[in-house]
């Protein structure tokens, strides 16, 4: 093969035009040809000035190709025709694949070649004249190379060639795949604390069906601080909360964490809404200032067919109706938790039978390019034509909302309903309430009332003296302690009693100790020892309810 006349025009290159046709040699000599002799020091020669300077500068015709391709630090090959035979293959070429016999086409003695998807990239080239790169291309013995094709002109009948420039990348694409896994191990790292801070089983109250969905992001390690939980009460009342820690990766997990645990703790004292989110915040400072997070902290009371909630920069909470009507929660909403300095307040939002609560974070509503609130409206509109089950109610709205594995934001989402009873299924829930007036003749009357309740609700005759006698209790103490309005609520559902005992005190009883000689002060230990649970809190209009349940029998 004549190498002289299968010089590779790089692009932007043009050959130079030898100066008279006994000054040009062959390049593939690699010699140059005779030069002028200089003129002498400080004697110039206008006549033969440019010629000199021609002979100093030589042309890229003057170089050798062969020796210029094997230098090079790449492997290389030079093909030529239609079937791409082999004209030349470097050092470095056939150390990498092997020696190649002359002539022979690449499709039948390269199979590098079909291994780095070359052979239709050979033909683009030699169809379009433009040179093709593929990158970082992995052989069968695990090698990873970074392929250019250019365009040449050759005088072989069968017509142009390609000259194949291959970069050996192993190394970088191994150091690229440890650092995709690095990535991927913290990853999974962050998923794994997030999904153990969330709850591994919603509680699932008496009076609500509740579901939960939670998706990471795909992006980087786009795990965030997003969170749910589902806390009883006691007494029929549930807590939902529904959060997000800015940020993203292990730290915003873990912030997550201490905030959720919180809360649970917090939620234990049974206080209103906002003043849970104003102890949340000032914990959220002293865990990180740098860190910002919303929350949403809901109260449901069954008695009062609403939620109790309060807002710390979080986005509003949605119901559905039973008629597919769809209400957002107004104000009030307070900045996120951590800035300090402001006073959270609570509102409320009618949760009646047959309607659904939609608690959610950023991440279902917010795309690039748009406004929130179109987020917040599509939603909205998804929420209307959405029924079911809740955890069927999640599923179409993640897909109304275009949420899918490759979203590249996490989402949490939480669906409350309340569902609308009727037949056999109403049978099990029954509410009864009298008003405590008078003196010391309104224990005797509420002892009357329970037991006469208790037996209409065909209790067990132990369980139905058991509930009579923490009624006793409960009312003696709100007489002796506390003072009037007092009212007795007695509450069924399908799995407990519940018994609640309300007055304008606020002095919360608490379990304390007896000596033998006290005439009192046995109480509360007596309804701790025949009760499954029982419990205190302030009511919002002042005063307190102390409250007992009992677990009923399967």
């Amino acid at each position: 093969m004549n190498f002289t006349r299968w010089s590779a025009r790089l692009p932007g290159t043009q050959r130079r035009a030898a100066r008279g046709s006994e000054g040009s040699v062959p390049a593939a000599r690699g010699e140059y040809g005779p030069r002028p002799e200089r003129p002498a020091e400080g004697i110039e020669d206008p006549e033969h000035a440019e010629d000199t300077v021609d002979a100093e500068v030589p042309a890229l015709e003057d170089f050798s190709v062969r020796d210029l391709l094997g230098r090079l630090p790449g492997l290389v090959a030079l093909l030529y025709g239609p079937e791409h035979r082999i004209a030349y293959v470097n050092e470095a070429y056939a150390a990498a694949f092997g020696p190649r016999t002359p002539g022979a086409t690449v499709a039948a003695t390269c199979p590098e070649a079909e291994e780095l998807g070359l052979l239709p990239l050979l033909d683009q080239v030699l169809r379009s004249g433009k040179p093709r790169t593929v990158k970082s291309r992995r052989t069968a013995d695990g090698g990873s190379y970074t392929v250019t094709c250019l365009p040449v002109d050759g005088p072989h009948p069968e017509g142009a060639g390609v000259l194949v420039h291959a970069a050996d990348v192993t190394d970088h694409a191994e150091a690229a795949e440890r650092l995709r896994a690095s990535e991927r191990r913290h990853r999974e790292t962050a998923v794994t604390l997030q999904r153990s801070l969330l709850p591994q089983e919603l509680e699932q109250p008496d009076d609500l069906r509740i579901a939960a969905t939670y998706q990471p992001g795909v992006a980087d390690a786009a795990v965030g601080g997003d969170w749910y939980d589902v806390i009883t009460l006691g007494a029929g009342r549930t807590a939902l909360v529904i959060g997000d820690v800015m940020g993203r990766g292990v730290r915003a997990a873990a912030v997550m964490g201490q905030l959720r645990t919180a809360v649970r703790a917090y939620a234990r004292l049974d206080l209103p809404p906002h003043e849970v989110l104003q102890l949340l915040d000032g914990l959220a400072a002293e865990i990180d200032a740098s860190q910002i997070a919303t929350c949403v902290y809901a109260v449901h009371d069954p008695n009062e067919g609403k939620l109790v909630y309060a807002s710390a920069g979080h986005l509003p909470i949605l119901v559905r109706d039973e008629d597919g009507t769809v209400r957002t929660a107004g104000d009030p909403t307070g900045p996120p938790l951590g800035t300090g300095g402001w006073l959270h307040t609570s509102g409320s939002i009618a949760l009646p039978p047959g309607s659904t609560a939609v608690l959610y974070t950023d991440g279902l509503v917010e795309r690039r390019r748009e406004d929130i609130d179109e987020g917040v409206e599509a939603l909205a509109r998804a929420l209307a034509g959405a029924s079911g089950t809740p955890q069927v109610i999640c599923g179409r709205l993640l897909r109304a909302l275009g949420v899918t594995a490759e979203h590249d934001d996490d989402v949490a989402v939480l669906v409350v309903q309340h569902p609308a009873r009727d037949g056999t299924d109403a049978e099990l829930f029954h509410n009864a309430a009298l008003e405590l007036l008078g003196g010391v003749e309104a224990a005797p009357r509420a002892r009357a009332f329970a037991s006469g309740v208790l037996s209409s609700w065909r209790f067990p005759v132990e369980l139905r003296d058991l509930g009579v006698l923490a009624t006793s209790e409960l009312v003696a103490n709100s007489l002796q302690h506390g003072t009037p309005p007092m009212r007795l609520r007695l509450r069924r559902t399908d799995r407990r009693l519940i018994i609640e005992v309300t007055d304008g005190d606020d002095h919360l009883p608490r379990r304390r100790r007896a000596e033998t000689e006290d005439e009192a002060g046995r109480g509360i230990s007596i309804i701790a020892t025949i009760a499954s649970s029982w419990g205190s809190r302030r009511t919002p209009g002042g005063g307190k309810a102390v409250w007992c349940e009992f677990a009923l029998p399967d």
